[in-house]
């Protein structure tokens, strides 16, 4: 922490030097997600990283991009990755009660102390240096800080859309993982434009190895193509899904499926490239064996199994803490589910319908809440009617809230419940969330039930905070 802070170019002025407790730090990034709104953000980051001494250029990084599971991705990756001994810093948005949530070392959220300290360093270098950033630039070089300072074998940055302005998009990555594409310039097939495809592969320099796990062959051809003629290592796009435990085995297993591929890449072309001999990995390759295993060695493995990488998934936890959960000690069990689109609400409706099968629901109540533009009105009420033939439930639409800067207006009720009325499905509105949770906990009153909460960020930040609570792990 010293040789960053002693980075700051130093001025007698007690206003920019100023030390602001964590409240104070909260209130500033909570007040500065408009600031500086103009594309130019990397060039902003490149300055204020100099200051610094360029951290972000000595950290070996994985970049994840696209539309779904960009998080759940980088959770899985890194719990891999600590599996295999390294030590790895994860980068992710957006957080649903602290922006400690975003930064995560070695599978611990950093603290307090730590994220006041780096967040004025960071503040007060940008202050002193004239640089008018925006919260998203401040947080992306707290990352960059906070990662260096903690010398990480490797950093996971989550990459916003298709990552031209990221500011994170300074370092070099060794593995690009692009996630499901799901995008509204996408044709009646699926196809999107080679010129965003190339956006996305544009992340990519020689040296790294790029994956997808899309499911649109048209797409996975062109990105082929890019990828080729850009001189990164293109690898085979992933075909299976991990089996997880329902609701959470559709989109998590692509994505866990994705992270194992990621994991591995990074494994053997980066952390153990000049290894011989590998004990405990369930990733790497180990170099020079060629044949059968001798009969000393088969005895080995017979003394001490090597565990593999199915009994990994089957005892990792599918959930990302507050955004992907399913709470069973409540009454009723609650789903929490980060679903801010059509596809992804595909995926837990389906997982629910799955999870019934599995175990019948005694009552089931959905509270959906979304930001402005965030779903088709017309393709959602046809997903929910489609759903409601499946299994009976009830569902409530229901505002977002006023929260921190950086969430979207939102969804307008009336427009979708007018969607709902088209094909003949009922639904219940609800001026606020406290209004639809205590409707929901009247209409499922068996302990076998399930509310289930879905939607953008902000009706998950809701659910918390009606609860009381005022960290999620």
């Amino acid at each position: 922490m010293s040789t960053i802070k002693q980075a700051i170019p130093q001025k007698e002025t007690v206003s920019i030097l100023r030390q602001r407790n964590y409240s104070e730090v909260v209130e500033f990034f909570d007040k500065h997600w408009s600031v500086s709104l103009d594309g130019k953000g990397k060039e902003r980051v490149a300055k204020l990283d100099k200051l610094f001494n360029n951290p972000s250029q000595k950290l070996r990084t994985i970049f994840i991009t696209g539309t779904n599971g960009k998080s759940l991705t980088a959770h899985f990756a890194s719990k891999l990755l600590k599996r295999e001994g390294l030590t790895v810093g994860t980068f992710t948005s957006p957080h649903i009660l602290t922006y400690n949530e975003r930064f995560v070392c070695d599978n611990e959220t950093i603290a307090n102390r730590t994220f006041t300290e780096l967040a004025n360093d960071v503040i007060n270098a940008a202050d002193t240096a004239g640089i008018v950033a925006n919260t998203k630039e401040l947080l992306t070089q707290l990352a960059f800080n906070y990662f260096a300072s903690n010398n990480v074998d490797v950093a996971i940055f989550e990459i916003d859309g298709s990552g031209i302005t990221d500011a994170a998009t300074l370092c070099t990555p060794d593995v690009l993982a692009i996630t499901r594409l799901i995008e509204t310039q996408a044709d009646a097939a699926g196809k999107l434009p080679e010129s965003l495809l190339q956006e996305y592969v544009s992340l990519a320099k020689k040296q790294t190895s790029v994956v997808s796990a899309d499911q649109n062959k048209s797409n996975l051809k062109t990105l082929n193509e890019l990828v080729d003629a850009s001189g990164a290592q293109w690898s085979m796009p992933i075909r299976k899904v991990v089996a997880l435990a329902y609701p959470f085995e559709q989109l998590h297993g692509r994505c866990a499926a994705l992270a194992e591929r990621v994991a591995t890449l990074f494994v053997n072309n980066v952390a153990n490239k000049n290894a011989l001999v590998l004990t405990d990995s369930l990733l790497a390759k180990e170099k020079g064996r060629r044949g059968r295993p001798t009969l000393e060695t088969k005895k080995q493995l017979e003394l001490n199994p090597k565990k593999t990488i199915e009994q990994f998934w089957k005892d990792v936890s599918s959930e990302l803490g507050g955004r992907f959960q399913i709470l069973d000690k409540e009454k009723p069990t609650i789903l929490l589910d980060n679903s801010c689109n059509s596809d992804a609400f595909e995926n837990v409706l389906l997982g629910i319908r799955l999870l019934h099968y599995q175990r019948p629901l005694k009552g089931l109540t959905l509270i959906v809440a979304c930001e402005e533009g965030a779903v088709d009105p017309e393709l959602f009420a046809k997903q929910i009617r489609y759903f409601f033939k499946k299994i009976s439930g009830h569902i409530i639409l229901c505002p977002l809230g006023k929260t921190a800067g950086w969430q979207k207006p939102s969804w307008d009720i009336e427009k979708i419940n007018n969607a709902f009325k088209a094909v003949k499905i009922k639904a219940r509105t609800a001026t606020h969330f406290k209004d639809a949770f205590d409707t929901a906990k009247k209409l499922v009153n068996d302990r076998h039930g399930l509310i289930a909460v879905l939607g953008s960020t902000g009706v998950l930040q809701e659910y918390w905070i009606y609860k009381g609570i005022k960290k999620v792990s």
